[in-house]
């Protein structure tokens, strides 16, 4: 937890100290940041990867299969790490299919339950600035890049390694119940790319993982420590911590936004459609009934979860194949939304783009008086250039297990690919002709 809130002092002085501290802790001159009420800020001048992409700013992997991963990055105070220019080809395809323009963080926002403190840690704690040295056993088996902070200099802290995920298929291809027929099955591994960055007493591992068969995931897990200042909180909003019940941790939210600017096929031009599924019951002695529908979203959109509902981004610019459009489905992890704000009761936002348009609350590099989060973006406007915007949150309520230090708790979601390819990547050479055929 933030090390800025404690004995009911005024949290935001007490961050300032706290910034401070940290600051020096980390041998760096930092300028203070401020509680999310803090005054507009522009965007520092951040380094950027070269127009090229040149070989210090580019990811390039190829995992099972033969499918091969390709982004550049770059990195700024604010969100932390950014990819880029994310192209993703398979076996079989002649050339990189462009998925992804841009993806990073666009908001940590820390609301606590006493409502006496709330942060923005994106654009008010400002964590980029905190990126933590990792050291060659936090990335088995990969490289540790180095780079450039405002204010700091050069930092080794970014991991480029390959991870497994276990099996990537597996088919006994006999129909029967015996099961005697040719197995065939693979084990997968990921492209795993990761930051760690402190905000006071917590660490956020920013975690990007590309697997074989064309899926992105992206999560952030919270590790660290609890705050010591913070075990003050009632018996409806804390958790006793320790000995008996007199240092209770205040409960307090995660909400993580995600932004999304998708380049399918190269255009940033996309259409955004929803799905729903509606189950009928039966009627007598027959079965349920399922019925999806699909709603094409042409202006700007808050969505809501719901069950059988889901969203995907479709390319107006190729097709598979199979000549189906290529798209990409948004998969949101468990997620426990918090009420508390406009821009967190929904789940995901699709908005047209705008350059200034960044972060999901307190956003900055905007004029004054333009309105700060993406809820107020919403207004209607035709979804040409759609920006998505994904909210997954978790209310932390404190255990004793989480001393110390804290095991990481995770929240995130998936793009799913869609139609990207017309078979499975992953497809076995001898089952490669069953393409839109029943198995015989």
């Amino acid at each position: 937890m933030h090390v800025t809130h404690g004995n009911r002092f005024p949290r935001a002085r007490r961050w300032a100290g706290t910034a401070l501290a940290v600051s020096a802790l980390l041998g760096a001159a930092i300028t203070t940041a401020g509680p999310a009420s803090a005054a507009p800020r522009s965007a520092p001048k951040a380094p950027a990867p070269p127009a090229d992409c040149s070989a210090a700013y580019k990811i390039e992997q190829t995992v099972d299969g033969g499918t091969t991963w390709r982004m550049c990055w770059h990195y700024n105070t604010y969100s932390g790490l950014i990819l880029d220019k994310i192209s993703y080809q398979p076996k079989g395809e002649a050339k990189p299919i462009p998925v992804l323009t841009s993806a990073r963080l666009a908001q940590i926002h820390v609301p606590y339950d006493d409502g006496e403190a709330e942060f923005d840690d994106i654009t008010g704690v400002e964590i980029g600035r905190f990126l933590q040295q990792l050291k060659t056993s936090e990335c088995p088996g990969g490289t540790i890049k180095t780079v450039k902070v405002a204010d700091r200099g050069n930092v080794p802290g970014l991991c480029v390694t390959t991870r497994a995920r276990g099996h990537a298929y597996r088919l006994n291809n006999d129909a029967s119940t015996s099961g005697n027929g040719k197995v065939y099955t693979a084990q997968g591994k990921d492209l795993l790319v990761y930051t760690v960055n402190k905000a006071a007493w917590y660490e956020y591992i920013t975690e990007w993982r590309f697997s074989s068969d064309g899926t992105i995931t992206s999560n952030v897990g919270a590790t660290g420590s609890l705050s010591p200042y913070d075990f003050d909180g009632g018996d409806d909003r804390g958790w006793p911590i320790g000995k008996g019940d007199q240092a209770k941790a205040e409960s307090h939210s995660h909400n993580v936004f995600w932004r999304l600017n998708f380049g399918l096929d190269g255009s940033p031009k996309a259409k955004v459609e929803q799905y729903d599924s509606k189950v009928t019951p039966p009627s007598g002695q027959g079965s349920p009934k399922t019925k999806t529908t699909r709603t094409p979203i042409t202006k700007e959109l808050m969505g809501d979860r719901k069950d059988m509902r889901w969203w995907r981004v479709v390319s107006t610019a190729g097709k598979n194949k199979d000549n189906h459009p290529r798209s990409y489905e948004i998969v949101p992890g468990a997620s426990q939304k918090h009420a508390g704000r406009p821009y967190t009761k929904h789940d995901v936002y699709f908005t047209q783009y705008k350059k200034c348009e960044q972060y999901a609350s307190n956003n900055i590099g905007c004029p004054n008086g333009y309105p700060k989060s993406v809820d107020q973006w919403v207004g209607g406007e035709s979804l040409k250039h759609p920006i998505t915007w994904v909210n997954i949150g978790f209310h932390h309520i404190a255990r004793d297990e989480d001393q110390q230090p804290m095991p990481v708790h995770w929240q995130g979601f998936s793009l799913a690919p869609r139609d990207v390819t017309a078979m499975s990547p992953l497809t076995p050479s001898d089952l490669s002709g069953v393409n839109g055929r029943p198995r015989t």
